[in-house]
């Protein structure tokens, strides 16, 4: 018996190595395999006759361009595959770019509005504030004749005035209705702003009123 590997056996018989491990499947070629490799045995006397070459090389030729065209084929494929999986994961970098471009310019449009907004509330803020007199004096000024305020003539709400007596809650609300019926009744010593008792507490005295 004469060992072959598979190529040599397939252009000894004049068929593809595909036809030479099916008929190894179908028990007409006995193999042997060594180290890895599998070998045909082949009969002696078969192996010393020469294959007419039409049978050794035509078939086993057709075979090798099929396979160098299914090869080309398979790498103009995967060639074609990697530029599409280039282009779209380029289309998607691109994609990411741009939401984080937008998002960014979002972001600066409502930080733009946010300080607007504060900016327009502190001038709001500021110009309540200028508007609202800081002190009573201001609002005194305002509403009585310029000579009172020319003698600086100490005069206080009856918020104040009631609050430096420290009266007990009670003693404070009768001590008010006195004023405001006092206020009601005309007294001369009892100035009204805005809903609000203002007392002289420089020109008059007020003692009957807490007793």
């Amino acid at each position: 018996m004469t060992k072959m590997n598979i190529l040599q056996a397939a252009e000894f018989f004049g068929i593809s190595k595909e036809a030479i491990h099916n008929r190894i499947r179908r028990g007409s070629l006995e193999s042997v395999v060594e180290e890895g490799v599998k070998y045909v045995l082949v009969d002696e006397q078969q192996a010393t006759k020469k294959a007419k070459p039409t049978q050794m090389h035509l078939p086993y030729s057709a075979d090798e361009k099929y396979f160098k065209f299914l090869e080309e084929q398979n790498a103009f494929l995967q060639q074609k595959l990697q530029k599409q999986e280039d282009e779209i994961r380029l289309l998607r970098e691109q994609k990411e770019q741009i939401l984080i471009e937008e998002r960014q310019k979002i972001e600066q449009i409502y930080k733009q509005k946010d300080e607007q907004l504060k900016s327009i509330l502190n001038s709001f803020k500021e110009q309540v504030l200028l508007q609202q007199p800081s002190i009573v004096e201001t609002e005194i000024e305002e509403s009585f004749d310029t000579e009172i305020v020319e003698q600086k003539e100490e005069i206080i709400s009856l918020k104040k005035f009631l609050k430096k007596q420290n009266l007990k809650p009670k003693k404070y609300e009768k001590v008010q209705k006195r004023f405001q019926k006092a206020l009601k009744e005309g007294d001369k010593r009892l100035l009204e702003k805005k809903g609000k008792i203002y007392l002289n507490i420089t020109s008059f005295e007020y003692e009957e009123f807490i007793k």
